[in-house]
C-alpha cells in the first residue's frame, strides 16, 4: 500500500497553511476534499490536531471507498492514474501546509533559531534523495556556510549506535588541524575536509561556542 506517513515523515503542520490551502476546521481536525480524475472521485484529506494525515478516495458514483490505488499489486492505466493524482495531492499537501521537522535535539533547534534571528537565514532542504541533509547559504552570493545533517555515529568514526546532529562549517586549513579531535570535532563530513569540518550537536561543544564559529564560516563565505 501506498504509504501515507513517508509524505510527512520529519514534517510539523502548519494550521495557517492548511487553511489558506482550503482545508475546513471541523471539530478538532483540519478537513480537505478534491476531484480526481475529472470528479470521477472524490478524496478527502484528514489531519488531526496531532498532525497525523488520513486520505480516503470515493467513488463518485456509489459513493463506495476505493482502495486499488493503495495497493502496490493492482496495476493498470486507470489505476495508475488514480495513484498518480492521489500522491500528487498528497505531495503539494506536504510541500505547502507541513514544514520541515528533522532535527530533534536541541542544539540544533537552538541553532536554527539563533540563525533564523541573526542572520534571517533558515535551513535550506535542496536534495529530495537526502531529506534530512539542510544548508544555509548567505544571501548575497549564495554560498554555502553550514551544512545541517541527522548522521549515524559510526560514520563519523564513533563506537556507538543511533544517530546525532552534526553542522558542517567553514574553516581555515590551519585552524581546523588544530581543531579536530575525534570526539566533538571532525573532518568535515561530505565536504572538502581541508577546509570544512564538522561539530556534533550533542551538548559537548557549549552553543556560544558553536555560535561564534558558524560567524567564522559565514565571513569566509563572503570571499
Amino acid at each position: 500500500m501506498v504509504d501515507i506517513e513517508a509524505f510527512f515523515k520529519n514534517r510539523k503542520m502548519q494550521v495557517g497553511r492548511l487553511l489558506a490551502f482550503g482545508f475546513s476546521e471541523s471539530g478538532s481536525a483540519y478537513t480537505y476534499v478534491a476531484d480526481l480524475l475529472a470528479g470521477q472521485f472524490k478524496m478527502m484529506v484528514r489531519v488531526s490536531e496531532e498532525g497525523k494525515v488520513a486520505a480516503e478516495v470515493i467513488d463518485s458514483d456509489s459513493r463506495d471507498s476505493y482502495i486499488l490505488h493503495r495497493l502496490p499489486e493492482a496495476t493498470g492505466e486507470f489505476v495508475g492514474r488514480v495513484r498518480k493524482e492521489y500522491e500528487n495531492l498528497l505531495g503539494r499537501i506536504a510541500e505547502t501546509c507541513f514544514e520541515p521537522d528533522v532535527f530533534k535535539s536541541e542544539s540544533a533547534r537552538e541553532l536554527i533559531r539563533h540563525v533564523g534571528e541573526k542572520y534571517r537565514d533558515e535551513p535550506q532542504f535542496l536534495w529530495k534523495r537526502f531529506p534530512e541533509n539542510a544548508v544555509f547559504r548567505r544571501q548575497d552570493n549564495g554560498k554555502w556556510y553550514a551544512a545541517l545533517l541527522v548522521l549515524a555515529k559510526k560514520r563519523l568514526g564513533l563506537d556507538e549506535e543511533g544517530v546525532v546532529d552534526i553542522i558542517d562549517l567553514r574553516g581555515k586549513p590551519e585552524e581546523i588541524a588544530i581543531l579536530v579531535d575525534g570526539k566533538s570535532y571532525f573532518p568535515g563530513y561530505h565536504m572538502n575536509k581541508k577546509h570544512w569540518y564538522t561539530i556534533c550537536l550533542d551538548g559537548a561543544v557549549p552553543m556560544e561556542e558553536i555560535f561564534c564559529r558558524i560567524e567564522a564560516s559565514y565571513l569566509l563565505a563572503a570571499r
